[in-house]
C-alpha cells in the first residue's frame, strides 16, 4: 500500500531524532528504512514496522501489537512488528526500541554474511 508524504516525513524526523544515518528507499509500494546500513523498519500503508527477533518480539507481544503480513491476514508472517503509535512521538521512549532494532539488523545481517551466527 502506498506511502503518504506526511507520514513518510514525519516518520524520518522522528528516528532521525535518536539514531545516525536514517534514510529511505522506496520498495514494493512501501519504504525500507535504514540507520546507516542496517535494514531495521519499513512503512507500509502508513504503518511503522520495526525488525524483531527472540530478543525483542516480546516488547510488541506484550503490547497486543501484530507482525507484518504483506498479503494479508492469511499471509505469510514477517519479521517485522507494528510500532506502538504513542511511541513515535516520545524521542526518550523510541530510542530504546530503534537500538533493539538496529541490534537485530546487524545480527541477521552477519548471519547473512556468514551463513552461520558469529561468536
Amino acid at each position: 500500500m502506498p506511502v503518504s508524504p506526511e507520514f513518510r516525513v514525519f516518520v524520518l524526523e522522528q528516528l532521525a531524532r535518536v539514531a545516525p544515518g536514517i534514510r529511505s528507499r522506496s520498495m514494493f509500494g512501501g519504504l525500507g528504512i535504514y540507520s546507516n546500513e542496517m535494514f531495521f523498519a519499513l512503512i507500509d500503508d502508513d504503518i511503522l514496522y520495526f525488525k524483531v527477533d527472540d530478543t525483542n518480539r516480546p516488547d510488541f507481544e506484550a503490547r497486543g501489537l501484530q507482525p507484518f503480513r504483506p498479503f494479508g491476514e492469511d499471509g505469510e508472517v514477517m519479521q517485522y512488528y507494528e510500532m506502538p503509535a504513542d511511541i513515535i512521538e516520545d524521542a526518550d521512549a523510541l530510542q530504546p526500541w530503534v537500538s533493539k532494532a538496529v541490534a537485530v539488523a546487524a545480527r541477521k545481517k552477519r548471519i547473512g554474511r556468514s551463513g552461520r551466527k558469529r561468536r
